[in-house]
């Protein structure tokens, strides 16, 4: 099926008052009923709509309509454009933005940032949630007027910001954050030094072995030695 033009009743409106088409032609270009298109013709349907030129955006060519004029059988094809413009991207600017229902969590969510992501800047904070500055400063030294009253709350949780963002913002910032602070933030294993120096204890293998077994193994031929004596040691019956 073809694409519709743009503004169909107007496309039709102009199309009805200047050529000659069929009701058939003009509504299958303009993804309209044949009634409906009579009903134009007639001034019962469209009433006041001001009609539109699809030769002047570009979306139909005289010569198209002068060969539809001449056989009615022939179907009109919307122009293809030669020109092929790029997709814009929408670049988000500034801040934000955030619902009003939702501006009063802010604070919260500002503060489990805070809290659960120190590493983040203050223009990546206010990115996520939409804030300012200000707010942030005095959220982290507790000169807000509502701080007594505030808990941390995951900004996704709240609809202020994705997951996505979130993790986009705190990867970033763990990259800008120093080595020294990176290694510090956790645990990290023994240099292979002093793991390999001559007076590292190696572990007991025979105590991980009967550890793992739950008693120790029952050497055979030192049991039947300890029967032997005893029998020894028995006297002679008379």
């Amino acid at each position: 099926m073809s694409q519709a033009p743009l503004m169909p009743k107007a496309t039709a409106v102009w199309l009805v008052e200047n050529t000659s088409l069929t009701f058939e032609q003009i509504a299958e270009f303009c993804h309209l009923h044949p009634l409906e298109v009579k009903g134009i013709a007639d001034g019962e349907v469209a009433a006041g709509i001001k009609g539109a030129d699809p030769t002047g955006n570009g979306q139909l060519t005289r010569e198209e309509i002068d060969r539809a004029q001449a056989n009615p059988d022939y179907r009109l094809r919307m122009s293809v454009s030669k020109v092929k413009l790029p997709e814009m991207k929408t670049v988000r600017r500034g801040a934000r933005y955030t619902p009003v229902s939702r501006r009063h969590d802010r604070p919260n969510a500002i503060l489990w940032l805070l809290r659960n992501h120190p590493e983040l800047k203050d223009a990546q904070i206010m990115r996520l949630v939409g804030t300012t500055k200000s707010t942030i400063a005095q959220i982290r030294d507790r000169t807000h007027w509502n701080s007594a009253s505030l808990q941390p709350m995951d900004p996704v949780t709240l609809g202020l910001t994705s997951q996505i963002d979130l993790d986009f913002e705190v990867q970033r910032a763990a990259k800008d954050r120093p080595a020294h602070e990176v290694a510090e933030a956790g645990q990290t294993l023994l240099p292979a030094e002093v793991t390999t120096a001559a007076g590292a204890s190696e572990p007991d293998f025979h105590d991980l072995s009967r550890a793992r077994d739950g008693h120790e193994k029952i050497d055979v031929e030192s049991v039947f030695a300890k029967l032997k004596g005893l029998k020894r040691e028995e006297p002679d019956e008379e």
